[in-house]
């Protein structure tokens, strides 16, 4: 299985990213090791602060065949480094989240996001509202070759083949 692996600094909203995608309305609640689930692979926000941890990230990122970087709009700084998804093996995008936030400044964090993935494609989404959402899983579904709980049931398939509704708990 294809899977995404999300990197961003603690409380960037990776795990209410995947909630939300998965559309689970449960809250979030700290990563404190990878975590895997269905095509995702969470990571704790430690991970993309301390560079001591890069090469975790690094090893990790074989198990996956997509990067999604994930910066809070509502940051002051940008805590990845300059060019650091060009240090992964597998193509990379960028989602800022927070972005209904009113303290979001979504073309600051878009620019700070930038410098970080010189290539490939931002997306700006809300986990709250879903705003920018379905853009989202329309690329994710693309990428990986998924398929969302609603596409499956319209499609008559259910669950993901291994006997789980699909989606972190």
């Amino acid at each position: 299985m294809k899977r995404a692996m999300i990197i961003g600094a603690v409380g960037a909203g990776k795990s209410s990213l995947v909630r939300a995608l998965f559309g689970n309305p449960e809250p979030a609640r700290k990563t404190q090791s990878l975590e895997y689930a269905d095509w995702v692979i969470d990571t704790p926000g430690e991970y993309s602060e301390n560079p001591l941890f890069y090469r975790s990230l690094m090893a990790t990122s074989f198990e996956a065949a997509l990067i999604v970087l994930a910066h809070d709009a509502t940051r002051e700084r940008n805590y990845f480094p300059p060019g650091f998804a060009g240090g992964f093996p597998v193509p990379a995008i960028g989602v800022i989240t927070k972005i209904v936030r009113p303290d979001a400044d979504v073309p600051k964090a878009a620019q700070m996001l930038r410098s970080s993935l010189p290539e490939g494609e931002i997306f700006a989404v809300s986990s709250v509202t879903m705003e920018g959402m379905e853009r989202l899983r329309r690329h994710l579904a693309g990428c990986l070759g998924i398929a969302f709980a609603e596409e499956k049931l319209a499609d008559g398939r259910s669950g993901n083949g291994s006997g789980e509704s699909g989606g972190p708990r």
